[in-house]
C-alpha cells in the first residue's frame, strides 16, 4: 500500500478529535513530502539532528513535535522551530527548555510525561512528582514555556487489558490536573499498536508511524 492509502486508513479510525502525528523518524524526506502532498502537517522525530535537517529543507508549515528522549544538551538546535515536546521528563529539562526559548522570543508547549507503564525502560513522572512539579513556585514562573498536557507509554506486551488500565489511570490524572490548568487540553497517548484503545481511553492525540511509512528501517 501506498503512503496515501496507509494515512487515508489509519485517518479513517481516528476521530476529528483526534490530533495525528506521523511519526517520521528514520524516514526519508521523500516519503514525509508524499504525506504532506496528501495533507499530513504534524511529524513526530526523536533525534534533533534529523529534525533540524529535516525543518531546514521542507515546507515550513509543518509542525514538528520531538516525541523521543529528549537530553537537556540538544534543546538549543531546535528551541527556534520546534512546535510541541512531547516527552518533557524532568524539571531540569523544562528549565532549559524555558531557556532556549526566551532566546528566541518563543513560548515552546510541552508535554510532562508521565511513567504508567510497568516497564523501568520508559521515563516520566510519577504521580506524586508531577504533582510536586505543577505547584512549584518556580515552574509558576517560567515565562517561555507553556505545559499543554499529559504524554505517556503503555507497556509492550500483548495484554490490552493492561494497556487500558495504563491508559485509563493516565487519564485519571489528566482529568485531576485539567481542574486546575486551563492549558491542560492534550494527553497524548497510543501508537501504531495501541492507539484504538488510547483513544477509548480520552487520548487527544496519537503517535502513528509504522501504520503509515511501514515498518522501521
Amino acid at each position: 500500500m501506498s503512503i496515501k492509502e496507509n494515512l487515508l486508513a489509519v485517518t479513517n479510525t481516528i476521530p476529528n478529535s483526534v490530533t495525528l502525528v506521523a511519526v517520521s523518524k528514520t524516514k526519508p524526506m521523500s516519503l514525509i513530502q508524499e504525506a504532506y502532498d496528501e495533507g499530513q502537517r504534524i511529524f513526530g522525530e526523536n533525534r534533533v539532528q534529523e529534525m533540524t535537517e529535516k525543518w531546514q529543507k521542507m515546507p515550513k508549515d509543518i509542525k514538528w513535535h520531538m516525541i523521543g528522549h529528549l537530553q537537556r544538551n540538544k534543546v538549543k538546535y531546535m528551541a527556534e522551530y520546534i512546535s510541541l515536546v512531547h516527552g518533557v521528563d524532568s524539571p531540569r529539562l523544562l528549565a532549559e527548555i524555558n531557556k532556549q526559548a526566551e532566546k528566541h522570543n518563543r513560548v515552546i508547549s510541552c508535554l510532562l510525561q508521565v511513567h504508567i507503564a510497568e516497564e523501568d525502560t520508559k521515563f516520566g513522572f510519577n504521580e506524586e512528582e508531577l504533582l510536586d512539579l505543577v505547584a512549584n513556585e518556580e515552574f509558576k514562573a517560567f515565562k517561555n514555556v507553556k505545559i499543554v498536557g499529559l504524554m505517556g507509554m503503555a507497556t509492550f506486551t500483548e495484554n490490552m487489558n493492561q494497556v487500558r488500565r495504563e491508559f485509563a489511570s493516565l487519564k485519571s490524572l489528566f482529568t485531576k490536573l485539567k481542574s486546575n490548568y486551563t492549558d491542560f487540553n492534550t494527553l497524548s497517548m497510543g501508537m501504531s499498536g495501541d492507539y484504538k484503545i488510547a483513544i477509548e481511553e480520552g487520548s487527544t492525540m496519537v503517535r502513528i508511524g509504522s501504520s503509515i511509512f511501514g515498518s522501521r528501517n
